[in-house]
């Protein structure tokens, strides 16, 4: 089994700074993308950031130049860093991962089970 864990998520005040981190555990052979996706009730999960396992990041429009994505290949482990916080930027942030169990297996994407993040006065 493949688990996704994330952390970090709770209450700040606008302007604030938030760090969000997602392990992945288990039966993994590879993982060779993480990201983070949100999700406001009512509305569809929309990406926000994404890293390859070679280091390379992509940004969703909304979170370029306050948010930065990173990752540890050795502890499987993302991480999201989210400057200047917005009431809009409320959300569930979900974790997800291209995870190859064994060699012969297929990629398979994963997902954690959210962490909430609150941005409020």
């Amino acid at each position: 089994q493949v688990q996704l864990v994330e952390s970090g998520g709770g209450l700040v005040q606008p302007g604030g700074s938030l760090r969000l981190s997602c392990a992945a555990s288990g039966t993994i052979f590879r993982i060779n993308n993480m990201g983070w996706s949100r999700q406001d009730p009512g509305k569809q999960r929309a990406f926000v950031a994404g890293i390859s396992s070679g280091g390379t990041t992509n940004y969703a429009d909304s979170a370029k130049g306050r948010f930065t994505i990173s990752g540890d290949n050795a502890k499987n482990t993302v991480y999201l860093q989210m400057y200047s916080l917005k009431p809009e930027d409320t959300a569930v942030y979900y974790c997800t991962a291209n995870i190859l169990k064994g060699p012969s297996d297929s990629w398979q994407a994963y997902w954690g089970q959210g962490t909430q993040v609150t941005v409020s006065s």
